[in-house]
């Protein structure tokens, strides 16, 4: 990864993403709170929208968020999202993004399709949350080999399976562990690629 041309679209995406959702949030709070709700929960990819075949929800749950974001969390992912669509472009950014939400949503999906009670069938699950792991996952190619970057996936992961071991934990806390985890692979999978290539050319 480390050898891909950096690029920079002129429109920087990442901010403009995370602002629409931010304002997006907003306007739904303007709703009647029915309203609100038959929204969120139609923007939903919980179990019982994605075992009735509406699959689109994999794209409209990563648009719109359940309240505002909190300021500093709005400023990270736009930063990451930012910093993602310098190094690597935003087509990379945007696939990367889709693939953990996507991928992290399916994988904890298979497992509450089994064990969810009612309550948990239906719940709203929306957010930025599982793109905004995979994309920080898979950034930790972007830092130097060795020590650093393993310390820095390691500390991540850490990070992550914490809120998993709570009593209180929620299938989101996963949600962000598998996202995150994704995210890592691909990163891994790119270094593997990119010194299978370095070996390729030092024997030529």
């Amino acid at each position: 990864m480390n050898s891909l041309p950096r690029s920079w679209s002129p429109l920087p995406l990442g901010a403009l993403y995370a602002g629409g959702v931010q304002l997006g949030a907003l306007a739904l709070g303007r709703l009647e709170p029915a309203e609100r709700e038959r929204v969120l929960r139609g923007c939903s990819t919980n179990v019982d929208n994605l075992d009735g075949g509406r699959w689109e929800t994999l794209l409209s749950s990563a648009l719109v968020v359940e309240e505002p974001m909190p300021l500093p969390y709005a400023l990270l992912l736009a930063a990451v999202l930012g910093y993602a669509e310098y190094a690597y472009g935003a087509w990379w950014t945007a696939a990367v993004f889709l693939f953990g939400h996507a991928s992290a949503t399916l994988l904890v999906h298979g497992v509450l399709r089994r064990t969810a009670g009612p309550e948990t069938r239906r719940a709203v699950d929306v957010g930025t949350s599982y793109g905004f792991n995979a994309v920080l996952g898979a950034l930790t190619s972007a830092l130097p080999r060795g020590a650093v970057r393993t310390t820095a996936r390691a500390g991540l992961l850490a990070l992550a399976v914490r809120p998993v071991l709570r009593r209180q934990r929620t299938f989101t806390d996963a949600g962000h562990l598998v996202a995150l985890g994704l995210g890592i692979g691909l990163s891994v999978a790119a270094d593997y690629l990119s010194g299978s290539n370095h070996r390729k050319i030092a024997h030529i």
